[in-house]
C-alpha cells in the first residue's frame, strides 16, 4: 500500500513529489486546519502559515493520529505549536536555502561597506571624492555556526575577511579558518559585522539585548537572518540612536509583518526586508530533492535527515 502524504505545498510541487518511485498518494490538507489530516495520512508535509499561530489553535484530540512523520519545509519549527513535536518523527528543511541566505548576508555586508546609494552622483555639482569602506581585512562574527553560518563563513574567508564564530555545542566549525570564540560577548566586541543565525528557542529569545549591545564594537553592523525573537528590537533602536551600533540589516522581525508606523520601517540606520533572504521560489527544487531523498530513506526503513530534537526545539 502506498504511503499517504498530506501536503500544504503548492499543487505543482505535490505533483512532482507524487512521481517519487514509492508512488505516494498526495492529498491536499485543509487550508484552515492542516493538522486535520492526522487521521488519514502517514506523512504531513507543512510550511509556515498564519493558521499555525491562530490563537484558537489547540492540540487536536487524535494528534498525532496515524501520522508516522511530520516534515517541515522550513528550517525553524518555532512557527508551529509545541504539540506538533509530539509526532513520532519530525524533520525539517535545514540546509535547503543556506546558500541563498548566505548570499543575502554577504550582499548586506558589501552594501553597508560600500554604501553605493549614498555616493551615487546625479549632477555635476555632486561630482567629487567619497570614502568607501572595505570588506577585506574586516571581522565577520557569526552567532550560530550551522548550515547558514558555515555558508557565510566560506564566503567571508574567500573575500579576505577574518571570520569568528560561536556555537552552542562548542564543536569545531566545519569550515577551516574560522576561529571559535568563547561567548557572544567576546564575539560582538571583536566583530565589524555580526550575523545572527541561531534557531528561535526559549534560550535564544532576546539573546541580543541591551547588555550585549553595550559591548559591540563601535560602528558595528548587525545582520539578522534568524528569527525576530532573537533580537530585542527596542534595545536595537536604543543602540542605534545612541551610536553604540552603526547599522542593522533585518530580514526578520517580531512580529511579522511589523505594525504600520513601526520605527524600524523608517529608521535611517536600518535596512529592512520582508523575510525574503531564503529566496523560496529559487530554492524550492532543492527542497523537493531533499524531501524525495528523505522519502527514499524512510521507505527503506532508514532515518531521514535533519531530525528535530524536541528537547532542543531544532
Amino acid at each position: 500500500m502506498s504511503l499517504i502524504i498530506a501536503s500544504q505545498m503548492e499543487p505543482d510541487f505535490n505533483r512532482s513529489l507524487a512521481r517519487h518511485p514509492s508512488a505516494p498518494v498526495l492529498i491536499d490538507v485543509a487550508e484552515d486546519a492542516p493538522w486535520s489530516a492526522a487521521d488519514e495520512a502517514d506523512i504531513l508535509l507543512i510550511r509556515p502559515s498564519p493558521v499555525w499561530r491562530a490563537p484558537e489553535v489547540r492540540r487536536p484530540a487524535p494528534w498525532p493520529g496515524r501520522l508516522k512523520w511530520v516534515y517541515s519545509a522550513s528550517v525553524g519549527v518555532d512557527f508551529y505549536p509545541d504539540w506538533l513535536l509530539d509526532a513520532p518523527l519530525v524533520t525539517c528543511g535545514r540546509g535547503v536555502a543556506s546558500e541563498e541566505i548566505a548570499d543575502y548576508a554577504i550582499a548586506a555586508i558589501y552594501a553597508h561597506a560600500k554604501n553605493l546609494d549614498a555616493v551615487t552622483v546625479r549632477s555635476r555639482a555632486q561630482w567629487g571624492p567619497a570614502q568607501l569602506g572595505r570588506v577585506s581585512g574586516t571581522t565577520i562574527g557569526i552567532i550560530g555556526m550551522g548550515a547558514i553560518g558555515a555558508a557565510v563563513a566560506r564566503r567571508g574567508l574567500a573575500l579576505g575577511a577574518q571570520v569568528i564564530g560561536v556555537r552552542r555545542s562548542g564543536a569545531q566549525p566545519s569550515v577551516p579558518g574560522v576561529q571559535l570564540v568563547s561567548d557572544v560577548g567576546t564575539l560582538v566586541e571583536e566583530a565589524d559585522h555580526i550575523l545572527l543565525a541561531v534557531p528561535a528557542t526559549a534560550q535564544t529569545r532576546h539573546l541580543v539585548d541591551d547588555a550585549l549591545l553595550a559591548r559591540v564594537r563601535p560602528g558595528a553592523h548587525l545582520i539578522n537572518v534568524a528569527r525576530g525573537s532573537v533580537l530585542d528590537q527596542a534595545a536595537l533602536v536604543r543602540a542605534l540612536d545612541d551610536g553604540r551600533l552603526g547599522f542593522a540589516t533585518l530580514d526578520v522581525t517580531d512580529p511579522e509583518p511589523l505594525p504600520e508606523g513601526h520605527v524600524l520601517y523608517t529608521h535611517p540606520k536600518v535596512r529592512l526586508t520582508p523575510h525574503i533572504s531564503s529566496n523560496y521560489q529559487l530554492v524550492r527544487h532543492r527542497l523537493l530533492e531533499k524531501i524525495q531523498d528523505d522519502l527514499t530513506r524512510f521507505v527503506r526503513g532508514e532515518a531521514p535527515s535533519d531530525i528535530v530534537d524536541p528537547a532542543r526545539g531544532y
